[in-house]
């Protein structure tokens, strides 16, 4: 019997008898899903996502210190522009639970805030800017506003580390989602008191993170278990956490929003749809994301968008951080993200409810399928996918890989510049390659004549490229290979600028950044012409530039075709 699955995958099944409520019992080998779960999530958005958002390890954490000579680069960025002293000034008002020491845990938490760029991005320049920008907000969202104190407002901020009105012996707040019979307390069920009573989820930290949906995942992603902060999140409040629940907001998306890391960083550049509600790079669109639907869109700028705007001001005055005189500051005119924005992705998994002709069990999907709105199952969780077809198909049986199944091949991923100068040298990556079976890899770089290597068998290649007046095309090629000698291939465009300049003067319009492309748009580009791919990579050609655009962006080959 052949299973047939929406992934476009061809999957053997076998029947057993003495079934829950008489199903056929269905199994998929360990290597199989995880293959699916790859196929459904590898495309650019969810690749920068989820670089976004990784985190080290908590021990590392814990070992930072001002100063230390092992911080992590990230870190030691952070401690360039703002020292101990600085944050003293800063913060003169804050609550005692904050601490320095906290924002640099918090920055090694996730090392993507102030972190290095490859592709010629200002590190320093975006993480002035992404310190502003959080303190700014954290002076509105927990700075005490007081006017009769001697700081003005912009430095008043972490002066709440709970929401005003609470303490840890609270009973019965924002806990309303915990009685049992909800999903949402079956994935992230509520801590309890002594008594029995359900503990309370109010605002608490830096970002004032609220409810048991928002502690458990949380929780998850700091631990990799939604347990720890849903019995203690008093530790929200008191240790690092309460400033790392605020880089968590910041670069977690929650589409279609994207996260405000990737408006800042340019990673997300607004589509025609975005433009047209008014959502452009700035300030403003990082309130729209905090708190547009009580803040924006209403044709003044609300007092908290103000305040937001005037802090934001100071803080990137302090920071040496530039203010364009035609950045969008407020949000008075800015509709709410929507599908179609530029920063929408499913980043959930849900039951698929197709209906596959020939699969056991009146022609069940055995698939789930990403969406737009929260369950309990994350595409940013590795191994979800298939705790959600086992959830929805109870029939499903997940075999552990013992290496008697048929082996699978590994997948080839080569990362790294799509355009370069010619003459000069760069380095590619077949680092994110991998095996279904998780299986060790071997690699074999192919490279065009006039391209030299350092070593054509390592996970890493540095290239020395030719010297050239035109514009060339070139092809890297990559094998990988893995213990059970199954192998698979794949090739990396790179396009060189030759030293006489020019773009080639192509057939078609010339690329314009920002413009609505659809599938089948032709244009001409870095010397040469290029269509925008069919649906679902379509969405990509009118995305960022400095990722998608056709021949120069370090990712144009998802979007684009050349001629």
């Amino acid at each position: 019997m052949k299973l047939s699955t929406i992934a476009g995958l061809v999957l053997s099944c076998q029947a057993l008898s003495g079934q829950a409520h008489g199903a056929e019992a269905v199994h998929f080998s360990a290597a199989e899903i995880a293959a699916i779960e790859t196929g459904l999530t590898d495309f650019p958005l969810m690749r920068a996502v989820k670089a976004s958002i990784a985190t080290r390890d908590n021990a590392e954490v814990e070992a930072v210190v001002p100063g230390r000579a092992d911080n992590p680069v990230n870190v030691k960025r952070i401690e360039a522009i703002v020292s101990n002293a600085d944050f003293e000034y800063l913060f003169p008002a804050r609550a005692p639970e904050y601490s320095y020491r906290g924002l640099l845990q918090a920055a090694a938490k996730f090392p993507a805030l102030c972190s290095d760029y490859e592709d010629g991005r200002d590190a320093e320049a975006i993480c002035r800017k992404s310190l502003a920008t959080m303190f700014a907000h954290f002076a509105q969202e927990t700075g005490a506003h007081d006017k009769w104190r001697s700081e003005p407002e912009w430095r008043q901020g972490l002066h709440w580390v709970r929401e005003v009105g609470w303490t840890e012996a609270s009973r019965g707040g924002y806990n309303m989602e915990c009685n049992p019979g909800s999903w949402q307390a079956e994935a992230w069920p509520c801590g309890t008191f002594a008594s029995g009573e359900y503990k309370s989820y109010f605002g608490r930290g830096a970002k004032q993170l609220s409810y048991n949906y928002n502690y458990g995942p949380f929780s998850e992603a700091m631990f990799g278990t939604v347990r720890t902060l849903l019995d203690s999140p008093e530790l929200v409040a008191d240790t690092w956490l309460n400033l790392a629940s605020a880089v968590f907001f910041f670069t977690y998306p929650q589409p279609p929003k994207p996260s405000m890391l990737h408006v800042i960083d340019g990673t997300w550049q607004p589509n025609a749809q975005d433009i047209q509600s008014g959502l452009l790079p700035g300030f403003g669109v990082t309130t729209q994301i905090i708190n547009g639907g009580i803040e924006c869109n209403q044709g003044t700028e609300k007092p908290q968008s103000l305040n937001r705007m005037a802090y934001y001001l100071a803080h990137a005055q302090n920071l040496g951080v530039p203010v364009a005189a035609d950045e969008v500051l407020g949000c008075k005119d800015m509709k709410a993200f929507a599908a179609g924005g530029a920063g929408a992705m499913n980043i959930f998994w849900e039951q698929d409810w197709a209906y596959i002709p020939g699969n056991p069990n009146g022609g069940k999907s055995y698939a789930c399928k990403l969406v737009g709105y929260q369950t309990r199952y994350s595409a940013f969780k590795a191994g979800d996918y298939g705790r959600c077809v086992q959830h929805f198909f109870p029939e499903v049986v997940i075999d552990p890989d013992t290496g008697g199944g048929a082996n699978l091949p590994p997948v080839a991923l080569i990362q790294g510049p799509s355009t370069a100068d010619a003459g000069t040298s760069l380095v590619l990556s077949a680092q994110q390659s991998s095996d279904p079976e998780g299986m060790p890899l071997t690699y074999l770089w192919q490279l065009p004549a006039g391209v030299g290597g350092d070593s054509l068998s390592l996970s890493r290649i540095s290239l020395t490229l030719p010297a050239s007046e035109q514009d060339l095309s070139l092809s890297i090629g990559l094998t990988v290979t893995d213990a059970a000698g199954a192998s698979h291939s794949t090739m990396h465009s790179l396009t060189l600028r030759g030293s006489g300049g020019g773009d080639g003067g192509g057939t078609y319009p010339a690329y314009v950044a920002g413009t609505q492309y659809l599938a089948g748009d032709r244009v001409s580009a870095a010397g040469g012409n290029y269509e925008c791919k069919p649906y679902p990579y379509s969405g990509w050609c009118s995305a960022a530039a400095w990722a998608y655009g056709p021949g120069t962006g370090s990712a144009w080959q998802d979007a684009w075709l050349r001629l």
